[in-house]
């Protein structure tokens, strides 16, 4: 996805969401609490998933500094900037643009720390970052940054078993164990993760999904239109939404699409990782590409099943997939294979199917007779989990694991 084409579907999702409005975008922190910096090698304007529902809510409370992975965007010789954009109220999002040849180098983990400290300084209005918490979505930041900045407290949340994904370089295994001896507090996004974890720290929490309820029940509403390239499709319409990666089953899509021709099947979602023009292709698949956050609710009014058909690989062995609540929400049936996650948390919501052929006969079960028994446990599920009630059990935890170690992480060195 383009840069542009990510901002424009971003300041979409913002004009949608009242707790995120634009009017505060480019005050100062508007208090003067303990900021907060995040190192993520997930883009704020990507997809708005876990770290955008957790910090915009700590953002309340916290100036937060988002530090995101660099561009290698410009060419050899030329001198890297430093692009710092308010994007939500207490929110600033920084990326450094670099000269392409220093990817890899031996001096980017200088050049990055470097840039680090002055987004970290030019944010710093009243103090609040003076000792800032630390907090990390990826290992290999941390081998360029702890150690370097004074801080009160460092936390892992450890979304996916990111060494198990494709292209991970191969030195992010010894950079989580550096990691997990320096963290505080580590937060899972699911409970395999968690199982995990635990046997390599002494503070670690399952924090599995929310769901915005509110949001995704709109599509159980007669008013919410329904997308104009869904309108004419045949029915049924299966449909999935999320990021498409290596984590999707293609093979199962193929044998869906071509043993029902009669069915549309629709994958709504950015491509990442993967190549597109090795994607199945079937007059009744449809792959629409990224939809804004705000838009989703009417693509689920208009799917009759929603589906999780992701392949069992090493990249979804630990997945906790946030669409399992927000299709729960939509009041539409829901079809996952197997992940062991979901099997844990939801085999008496979501239907678990195998193969195509469970898939396509759960399919006609459900769309043609719903179980709106189930159905309706599935949305009092959904709108049991908000993301709110997580942040304030997250925030308990940080404020008592960080206030046994005061003098340890006050005394953090500057190098």
């Amino acid at each position: 996805m383009s840069s542009r084409r990510e901002e424009k579907m971003f300041m979409e999702n913002l004009e949608s969401r009242p707790e995120l409005s634009k009017r505060s975008f480019l005050s100062v922190p508007a208090k003067s609490s303990q900021g907060i910096v995040v190192f993520s090698h997930l883009r704020w304007s990507f997809v708005w998933q876990r770290p955008q529902q957790f910090l915009s809510r700590f953002a309340i409370d916290h100036p937060i500094l988002f530090i995101e992975e660099p561009y290698f965007d410009l060419a050899e010789g030329a001198e890297g900037w430093l692009e710092m954009d308010a994007v939500a109220p207490q929110v600033m999002v920084a990326a450094a643009h670099l000269d392409q040849s220093l990817r890899g180098s031996p001096r980017l983990g200088d050049i990055l720390r470097g840039f680090a400290r002055r987004a970290i300084d030019s944010f710093n209005m009243k103090g609040e970052f003076d000792l800032p918490l630390l907090w990390y979505y990826t290992p290999m930041d941390a081998t360029w940054s702890l150690d370097y900045f004074a801080n009160s407290g460092v936390i892992y949340d450890c979304m996916d078993e990111l060494s198990k994904f494709r292209g991970a370089p191969p030195e992010l295994v010894e950079a989580e164990q550096f990691l997990l001896k320096r963290a505080s507090v580590v937060f899972t996004g699911g409970f395999g993760l968690w199982l995990e974890k635990q046997r390599h720290h002494p503070f670690v929490h399952f924090f599995g999904c929310g769901v915005e309820s509110e949001h995704f029940g709109q599509a159980r509403l007669e008013s919410t239109p329904t997308p104009k390239d869904l309108q004419e499709m045949p029915k049924p319409i299966i449909g999935w939404f999320g990021v498409i990666d290596e984590r999707v089953d293609y093979d199962l899509i193929e044998e869906i699409a071509k043993a029902r021709p009669d069915w549309s099947i629709v994958m709504v979602g950015p491509v990442v990782k993967v190549d597109p023009e090795a994607f199945p292709q079937a007059p009744n698949l449809h792959w629409l590409g990224g939809r804004n956050y705000s838009e989703l609710p009417g693509y689920c009014k208009a799917f009759d099943v929603c589906i999780m058909p992701f392949a069992l690989n090493e990249a979804t062995e630990f997945i906790n997939p946030t669409k399992a609540l927000e299709y729960l929400a939509t009041g539409k049936p829901v079809i996952s294979t197997p992940v062991p996650d979901v099997v844990r948390q939801y085999d008496d919501l979501v239907y678990i199917e195998k193969d195509a052929r469970g898939f396509i006969d759960r399919i006609e079960e459900v769309w043609k007779r719903p179980d709106e028994a189930r159905i309706r446990r599935g949305v009092v599920k959904a709108e049991a989990s908000s993301w709110d009630k997580t942040v304030s059990r997250m925030q308990a935890l940080i404020a008592e694991v960080t206030e046994n170690e005061p003098a340890m992480r006050s005394k953090a060195s500057l190098k």
